[in-house]
């Protein structure tokens, strides 16, 4: 018995295309012509077909079954490993259901993480605090998340907050040395209503010191300069006041 590429392609329910890519990188030999010059097929070549389509339908790399080779019938640990990559896979469509399911009912952004989406439902958010909110999400850990959510839901509101927000890049010195003298007391109430900002990087799963310091990248690209010289002001007074 001998098929034609077409005829095995549909015996083994795939495409002429598959087929071909199968020849090309090397998972189905290529078989013997016929003297008008057409493949000729036999059981051998559809039995493997039969296996990669198999494989492929099981969710196998074809990498991964050119690895196993032509003799394997039951590979124990490959078969072990997609199991596990399979869970891994459901696990975060799961979770991505549930977040689709959040921003859905509550109407939340779809750009942000799920716990400051969340969070930040019912408020108004600038384009700088949505960047921000996005890199925390990638450097925090649970508590710091916890702990940085905790107050977008419940916000310290103060005057000063507002005109930090609406500096200008301009701002004189005197201007940017007065308004972080005045921040003092607001941050102050922001620890007091939220002691977990205090330490918010300490479980970061890349380690403390390396949240810190893209945490400073990120505000140093996404606040005006004089912004961040308000911020660095602030943070000395407060250092200063601890220490005193």
């Amino acid at each position: 018995m001998a098929w034609s590429t077409r005829e095995i392609a549909e015996l083994a329910g795939t495409s002429l295309r598959a087929v071909r890519h199968y020849h090309e990188v090397g998972l189905l030999a290529e078989p013997e012509r016929r003297a008008n010059g057409y493949k000729q097929y036999g059981v051998p070549h559809l039995v493997r077909l039969l296996r990669i389509k198999r494989l492929v339908d099981l969710g196998f790399s074809l990498p991964q079954i050119a690895e196993m080779g032509e003799t394997e019938h039951h590979p124990e640990e490959a078969l072990r490993t997609l199991d596990a990559e399979l869970a891994a896979t459901i696990e975060r469509l799961q979770r991505a259901r549930v977040e689709l399911g959040l921003i859905l009912a509550e109407s939340v952004p779809a750009d942000l993480p799920a716990e400051f989406a969340t969070a930040a439902a019912n408020q108004p958010i600038s384009e700088t605090e949505r960047s921000f909110f996005t890199v925390l999400s990638r450097i925090l850990g649970p508590k710091g998340i916890e702990a940085y959510t905790g107050l977008m839901r419940n916000p310290v509101t103060d005057p000063t907050a507002t005109e930090f927000e609406n500096l200008p890049a301009d701002a004189g010195e005197r201007t940017r040395a007065e308004l972080a003298e005045r921040m003092v007391p607001f941050v102050r109430s922001l620890y007091r209503e939220h002691p977990g900002l205090r330490t918010l990087p300490a479980d970061a799963p890349r380690g403390e010191q390396f949240a810190k310091q893209t945490a400073g990248t990120a505000l140093a690209e996404i606040y005006n300069p004089a912004q961040v010289d308000v911020m660095a002001r602030l943070g000395a007074l407060l250092a200063a006041e601890e220490q005193s």
